[in-house]
């Protein structure tokens, strides 16, 4: 009696320390940086869903005698040239880069999709011709492929995102593409035709499903990608007009006086580098890079 109890004990001692071990190399998988990435995220799209949740400094209408003053614990990120708080420009900003950034991402995945699909399946000249025009569209470089862009349609938030957007769009062509003709002869598809299924359904039902997942993969990279880049835009003018609190237009507006109120563009270039490197670094996980 006394063995099978001591032995209960052992079972019950050792199964315990199987559940801590477990527990432990759970803990040891957890990627501090990746939380941190999706915390900065988190509070980023909050920022620009609910902005007055965070702060209730009016974004536009400044106080002069409260003009460029240093952070302090009545303004977080100090005030700018006109009395604005700094911080509310920046949370209130969050909603013009992110929706910018997203409606650029999806106007590169779409038509990127379109033109990589259509090359794929019909192939041929119409192959050649398309993807002759992606060679040209990624021998440009970005920057400059954009201003173009925005010198024909004009200056502003959407017209910058637009002009992001199809700078992209050879990525995805290419991309898309390639994981066509891939699953375009795969014995499932080979034998949905053998089956009777007309062309454009199986290319509905089995061929773009399945060459998506490389397309989403790198929507998820471009994202990162497409908020730098209209935050470049707008810091060189051609993007959204004072008085918006865009991310980049809030570094411009401060690089006149760096020398003497460096929180200007100190602040929201870190705001921005944080956000591009989180977004990346999600990325990066989808793609099961650690």
């Amino acid at each position: 009696m006394s063995n099978a109890l001591a032995s209960e004990k052992i079972v019950e001692s050792t199964g315990g320390k199987s559940q801590a071990q477990r527990l432990w190399r759970q803990v040891r998988r957890i990627q501090p940086g990746l939380v941190l990435a999706w915390a900065i995220m988190a509070i980023v799209v909050l920022w620009a869903i609910a902005p007055g949740l965070f702060t209730d400094y009016n974004p536009v209408a400044g106080m002069p005698r409260q003009r460029l003053q240093a952070p302090s614990d009545l303004h977080w990120f100090g005030t700018d040239m006109l009395g604005r708080d700094l911080y509310a420009r920046v949370v209130h900003g969050a909603v013009h880069s992110l929706s910018g950034a997203f409606f650029a991402v999806v106007v590169g995945l779409v038509f990127g999709t379109l033109v990589g699909l259509i090359a794929g399946t019909i192939g041929r000249w119409v192959d050649d011709v398309l993807m002759r025009i992606v060679d040209v569209l990624l021998a440009i470089p970005t920057l400059m492929l954009s201003l173009s862009l925005l010198m024909l349609m004009g200056f502003g938030t959407i017209n910058a995102a637009i002009a992001v957007g199809v700078t992209s769009i050879a990525r995805f062509a290419r991309l898309v593409r390639a994981d066509v003709i891939r699953v375009r002869r795969s014995d499932y598809v080979e034998a949905a035709f053998g089956s009777g299924g007309s062309f454009a359904a199986v290319l509905w039902r089995h061929v773009l499903p399945n060459s998506l997942t490389s397309a989403l993969a790198l929507a998820a990279v471009q994202f990162g990608s497409a908020i730098l880049n209209i935050s470049t835009l707008s810091f060189l003018g051609y993007g959204a007009p004072p008085p918006t609190p865009e991310w980049g237009l809030l570094i411009a507006e401060g690089r006149n006086y760096i020398a003497t109120s460096w929180w200007l563009t100190t602040i929201p270039g870190i705001v921005v580098v944080a956000v591009v490197m989180a977004a990346n670094r999600i990325s990066r996980s989808f793609g099961g890079a650690r």
